[in-house]
């Protein structure tokens, strides 16, 4: 499940404040990098890749459009980027005498920009899927850093028994269903203990146990980490139970 809650806050505040929105922009460049190279079939270069700055214009604008009736924020500006990167596609083409001023947009164009960036190899679209999800593999180690933590302890430290996979899952979803809670473990870098057993009614043993664990998964769900929350949200009881 993702932080709707709290991105959605986030984009209305941004909507007010350009300076909020530059925050949210450096937050999820993560976000904007991998939508972009879905586009270039390869990561973008900063300062040298026009579509990258194309593409962080249309996570702005996506800002400033984006109603709650929208639905889920991060699919809405994904597409808007997407769209962006077409148009500016066939502006250039059209700059270059490739198609006719007076040309519509037809769904054959799209048809042909389609096979324009696709040669149908699979393993371009995993290079590309490797990469991004490396970059943003770093960054989420740095992120975790900031709490003492690291990928190794993190490991170590994941439930074993079904029963408290479940368990740790019930605790996952409460928090993510009470914003809140995560606002105050990001202010305090802790998890808030107390208030999670009392809303998911698991015992404070069993959190405490794998305290590190479920700290590194909502720290992956309070930030722009797309393609670390996709592998997350995989992560079930093997036998039905919650999911995150």
């Amino acid at each position: 499940m993702e932080t709707d809650h709290q991105i959605i806050g986030q984009v209305y505040a941004a909507k007010e404040n350009i300076e909020e929105a530059d925050a949210l922009i450096r937050q999820y460049m993560g976000f904007i990098k991998a939508e972009t190279a879905k586009f270039l079939h390869r990561i973008p270069v900063e300062g040298q890749d026009d579509e990258l700055s194309i593409a962080m214009i249309a996570f702005h604008e996506s800002v400033l459009a984006y109603e709650k009736s929208r639905g889920n924020f991060l699919k809405f500006a994904a597409r808007n980027i997407r769209n962006r990167l077409i148009d500016e596609y066939r502006k250039e083409r059209r700059h270059r005498g490739l198609i006719s001023l007076n040309q519509p947009v037809s769904e054959e164009d799209d048809t042909e920009f389609q096979e324009h960036h696709s040669d149908g190899r699979d393993e371009i679209y995993e290079r590309i899927s490797g990469s991004a999800a490396r970059e943003e593999i770093e960054e989420f180690g740095r992120k975790l850093r900031e709490f003492s933590l690291s990928f190794a302890e993190i490991a170590e430290n994941c439930p074993k028994q079904n029963r408290t996979l479940k368990a740790c899952h019930r605790v996952l979803n409460c928090a993510v269903q009470n914003p809140e809670l995560l606002d105050e473990m990001l202010r305090t870098g802790k998890l808030p203990m107390n208030r999670l057993e009392k809303v998911s009614g698991v015992s404070r043993k069993t959190l405490e146990r794998h305290r590190k664990y479920l700290l590194a998964i909502l720290l992956a769900f309070t930030n722009g980490y797309e393609i670390i929350r996709g592998h997350l949200r995989q992560i079930a009881p093997a036998k039905g139970g919650d999911r995150v």
